[in-house]
């Protein structure tokens, strides 16, 4: 697999680049052409795609609209083209946003895609297109110093992240305690849960 490929733009057309490397043309579609020029240094991040009647080369502006990318075509129906014309037509950032709050409406208004497709995409990627960590860090940036401070509390007693989730959402409808309040609210919360309670 080719990772990446750093050299200078030899020449360009609406959505690919010739890429010199070591005196190698490297053809790769490209939905941002309106951002190179000739000559110009570059580092494009490469999928390689592949069927019997073709094979073909596509770049990205970095890792994130890449990974995106590679979702977007994991979708039923939605073909490699398709998805580059969509990041041609918005940024990963406003694609990820509009599949995150289920808005079908700006789905639909990129090339290509119409209300079944744009369904499709919100049904099988919401919750998945936000890393991890950045999803940790927005529900920590959420709860109370004392909430936050009680969940790495029950963090230490063994729980697992989707339990002390559910218990951060049921201190947080007790507010003004503290830490130790929360913490012992969060601990009959999960012990009353486990029992079925």
């Amino acid at each position: 697999m080719i990772a990446f490929i750093k050299g200078t733009v030899q020449s360009y057309g609406a959505d690919w680049l010739i890429i010199d490397h070591d005196g190698m043309g490297w053809k790769v579609s490209y939905a941002h052409t309106d951002k190179v020029h000739l000559n110009m240094e570059v580092m494009v991040f490469t999928y390689l795609h592949y069927t019997e009647a073709e094979l073909s080369l596509y770049g990205f502006e970095s890792q994130q609209e890449m990974d995106l990318f590679l979702r977007l075509i994991s979708v039923k129906g939605l073909g490699p083209k398709t998805a580059m014309n969509m990041l041609a037509k918005a940024s990963a950032d406003r694609i990820i946003t509009a599949v995150e709050n289920g808005d079908v409406a700006i789905l639909k208004s990129m090339p290509g895609i119409g209300a079944k497709t744009a369904s499709q995409i919100v049904l099988d990627l919401k919750g998945k297109l936000v890393p991890v960590e950045q999803k940790q860090k927005q529900e920590k940036a959420d709860l109370p110093l004392a909430v936050e401070e009680a969940c790495e509390g029950l963090r230490t007693f063994g729980y697992k992240q989707p339990e002390i989730n559910a218990a951060a959402d049921y201190m947080k409808e007790h507010p003004q305690e503290t830490t130790e309040d929360y913490l012992r609210i969060g601990l009959k919360f999960l012990m009353k849960r486990k029992l079925g309670g």
